[in-house]
């Protein structure tokens, strides 16, 4: 007998990724990992340690009673789903007082693809049924996982992008068999010279095989989210679109590439300023 969701996980995996993408919220990304918080810290003279993490991530989420009313859920890294407050409290109890959903960054990074031009997969598989077991026992209600692509002359190849929708779909998989949501992010990153036309391209490209992989997988769309990168220009592209033209790419992409089951398309801003993207986003919202 084939293995497969019961309709009780199925359930569960929909009323997650449906309140994840509630009107009016957003996802809160607090999943820096002590690299990244490294540099944020240094850039205000505080030491990188533990207990200074810790006092950053509690400052976030017990900011006040607005954060539950625009904030829908917060991707965690491992160290955070962990850490308490002051008093204690766990930060993902806290989290769940406010109506927030607690999710964690599963993926372990990217490594080189033998073979082609500085073209990256991301690593992490080998556990991952086990880790994700062990986050949904501790709070965990959905996962995070990037993989990464590049636009140049030579790249994305076929191998990188079907290598990589391949391991989102394994992803994707492992996590609903464990309840969690994955949330899909196959990211085409802005560096380069390419024009808001090549981009659409490589981005359909690279949606359209992570779904056929998805569907390959069996994995049950209901249940997922998709993180993908706003259509633009490469960042040191002569002409810059604008925020009207970078939504109608990127709604055009998206009605070809994702399949209507799909719940919900929660954006990278994509190298784009803030002020850029939100405007952008507007757009795509019309």
């Amino acid at each position: 007998m084939a293995l497969e969701l019961t309709v009780s996980q199925k359930q569960e995996l929909a009323i997650v990724a449906k309140k994840i993408v509630a009107p009016g919220k957003g996802i809160l990304a607090a999943d820096e990992s002590n690299g990244t918080m490294g540099k944020r810290l240094a850039s205000i003279g505080v030491e990188n340690i533990e207990e200074n993490r810790r006092t950053f991530r509690q400052l976030l989420f017990t900011s006040g009673q607005e954060l539950g009313n625009h904030i829908s859920a917060v991707i965690l890294f491992h160290e955070t789903l962990y850490q308490k407050d002051d008093s204690g409290k766990l930060f993902v109890d806290i989290l769940k007082e406010q109506d927030i959903i607690p999710g964690i960054k599963v993926d372990k990074g990217v490594v080189q693809l033998l073979g082609t031009k500085n073209e990256t997969t991301t690593q992490g598989l080998d556990d991952l049924g086990k880790r994700c077991a062990q986050y949904k026992a501790d709070g965990a209600q959905f996962a995070k996982w990037r993989c990464v692509l590049k636009i140049t002359d030579s790249t994305p190849s076929e191998l990188a992008i079907q290598e990589n929708a391949h391991v989102l779909a394994r992803y994707a998989s492992i996590c609903q068999q464990n309840g969690l949501v994955p949330i899909v992010e196959p990211e085409i990153i802005p560096d380069g010279d390419h024009s808001l036309a090549v981009c659409q391209g490589v981005s359909q490209r690279v949606l359209a095989a992570t779904y056929k992989a998805l569907h390959d997988h069996h994995v049950f769309l209901e249940g997922t989210l998709l993180k993908p990168n706003m259509v633009t220009e490469g960042a040191s592209h002569a002409t810059k679109a604008s925020p009207a033209e970078v939504a109608n790419a990127t709604v055009v992409t998206l009605a070809r590439t994702v399949p209507a089951a799909v719940p919900g398309i929660v954006f990278l801003s994509g190298g784009q300023s803030e002020e850029r993207a939100i405007i952008a986003q507007l757009y795509n919202n019309r």
